[in-house]
């Protein structure tokens, strides 16, 4: 008794779109979770003081300008949470970036094609997420440039 290529049907591997599947979800994780988490685990200092200091630092500017001096400015830490913002945003994109990636060996491998697309997706639904938040940050600086500029009469 022989079984025939025909007959024998062995279910394809799920190992790479599995894979890419998990990389996707925590590069979804990495790219959502921090921007609420961080600002309630390290607060952003309060406004009064970051319009303090940097009206400190404009008129060290001036006085270096009017003395005719080169302006050095003190060296500035970043605080733990822009520090680990900057981290989870890379480590979301990479990941998301090694999600695509696992998606596209398993279509290779010809694996199951839907853990395939589930990888890709959650890999570039994390690209976008992180892109998203850049984009509301321009348009954020670009309405407070109008709003200052229309204050002072420029348009």
């Amino acid at each position: 008794m022989t079984i025939s290529a025909a007959t024998s049907s062995t279910p394809p591997s799920r190992r790479l779109g599995v894979i890419g599947s998990i990389v996707g979800v925590l590069a979804l994780i990495a790219a959502v979770l921090p921007h609420w988490v961080v600002p309630v685990l390290y607060p952003p200092p309060p406004a009064d003081k970051v319009i303090v200091d940097t009206g400190h630092r404009l008129k060290d500017r001036l006085i270096a300008r009017v003395k005719g001096v080169e302006y050095q400015a003190p060296p500035r830490e970043k605080s733990t949470g822009s520090q680990l913002r900057e981290a989870s945003s890379i480590g979301a994109i990479s990941l998301g970036l090694l999600a695509i990636l696992f998606s596209v060996l398993a279509l290779v491998f010809r694996e199951e094609r839907l853990l395939a697309g589930v990888a890709a997706a959650l890999g570039a639904g994390a690209i976008a997420v992180e892109i998203s938040f850049l984009a509301m940050g321009v348009l954020m600086l670009i309405v407070i440039l109008y709003v200052v500029a229309n204050i002072i009469g420029l348009f």
